[in-house]
């Protein structure tokens, strides 16, 4: 089998079958793609590295479990993955910043939230964000695209602005357009989208 034109599945298949260049390939495939998205989100080289790092880390546990569903859609599950581990990172940093900032006339047990979200707020919080994707799928094809780069992917209105080949201007106006729309939307139909 010729690597480097085969498809995302035949190489997982190959990988699982024991040929570890397959996932080498998959790796530089998607390499330079996946880093510079840890890279945007961190804005630090050394740790984009190691969590590029642990990204695979956890594609290759997942893959070797069997628990990865193939849908053809490897990359967006990979970039899920990290964005997860960037947002597990600033969690621990935020947790970390907060116990070195200690501050003895100050109960830590008065600031700390001692308990998870209950399985009702997260029911809810669940529903409300499947109800928001449900929306997009009204907006205009352009309109959608620069929601889902900016509140979904993060990026700044420059890289947005860059990768849809538009000026910032019009990458804002529609934006705006886009919430203006969501909103009429969300009025029309008397939705409730607070937890």
């Amino acid at each position: 089998m010729n690597l480097e034109s085969a498809t995302e599945r035949d190489l997982i298949t190959s990988y699982l079958d024991g040929n570890h260049a397959s996932l080498q390939t998959l790796i530089n495939r998607h390499k330079s793609r996946l880093f510079a998205y840890i890279f945007m989100l961190v804005k630090n080289k050394q740790l984009a590295d190691d969590i590029f790092q642990d990204t695979f880390v956890k594609v290759i546990n997942t893959l070797k479990s069997g628990k990865y569903n193939d849908e053809g859609k490897f990359i967006q599950w990979v970039m899920r993955i990290a964005h997860n581990l960037v947002i597990d990172h600033f969690r621990k940093q935020k947790k970390h910043n907060f116990v070195e900032s200690y501050n003895p006339e100050v109960s830590v047990f008065d600031t700390i939230k001692l308990t998870d979200p209950s399985i009702e707020e997260h029911l809810v919080t669940t529903q409300i964000h499947k109800d928001v994707k449900g929306l997009l799928e009204h907006l205009p094809e352009e309109q959608k695209e620069v929601l889902y780069l900016r509140c979904y992917v993060g990026l700044s209105f420059k890289d947005i602005a860059e990768q849809t080949e538009v000026s910032i201007n019009t990458a804002l106006g529609r934006m705006r357009y886009a919430l203006i729309n969501l909103r009429k939307i969300v009025e029309e139909n008397k939705m409730m989208l607070s937890v």
